[in-house]
């Protein structure tokens, strides 16, 4: 029974330090800040590998990108942009039992990856900003690069916060810590 209860109470404070987590990269997302330099890839990582009720996991990005769009507006890419956001959880559940550096930093380089592929091959197809040719394809994602490094630097300063200030977390208070081979609330 204490075991029970011990269990549903860190769940709970798991729980609530990852959402407040997640709702700071929300509000970041509102700031002004460099083009694609925000906290949303990272908070879709950290949401996958964190939350164990996979319905919260592909909430939080979903709600915090909408809250986003209100202030910041919306677009004709939407749809694809939180498709790719989606993509990126299921990355971070990748990540929810074996969370390392090194793992942790290739889901980070996969995420940005992902999100600058998907998104500028949208821009290239729904656009006529580039021709419909291979050519314009390539050209789309030549002018995407530097966009590209700002979207994973992004990812990374925010998921070495988000990452790195739970894994602290759990170091202070063992209580958080869930045994080995158990996945993230």
């Amino acid at each position: 029974m204490f075991q029970e209860k011990l269990s549903t109470h860190v769940f709970v404070l798991r729980a609530i330090l990852a959402a407040v987590m997640i709702v700071l990269a929300a509000l970041l997302r509102i700031v002004p800040h460099p083009w694609n330099f925000t906290p949303i890839g990272a908070m879709a990582l950290f949401s996958g590998a964190m939350f164990r009720d996979r319905r919260v996991a592909f909430l939080f990005p979903l709600v915090a990108l909408f809250a986003g769009d209100l202030f910041v507006g919306f677009h004709r890419l939407i749809p694809v942009v939180y498709a790719s956001f989606l993509l990126s959880v299921f990355i971070g559940i990748w990540l929810a039992n074996y969370r390392s550096v090194l793992r942790i930093g290739g889901a980070v380089f996969l995420g940005a990856l992902q999100f600058f592929l998907v998104t500028n091959f949208a821009i290239w197809r729904v656009f006529d900003t580039y021709p419909h040719t291979p050519a314009g394809l390539a050209a789309c994602y030549i002018a995407g690069l530097p966009l590209f490094g700002n979207t994973l630097a992004g990812d990374a300063l925010y998921a070495t916060l988000f990452f790195g200030t739970f894994a602290l977390a759990e170091k202070l208070f063992p209580a958080l810590s869930e045994p080995a081979g158990q996945p993230a609330h």
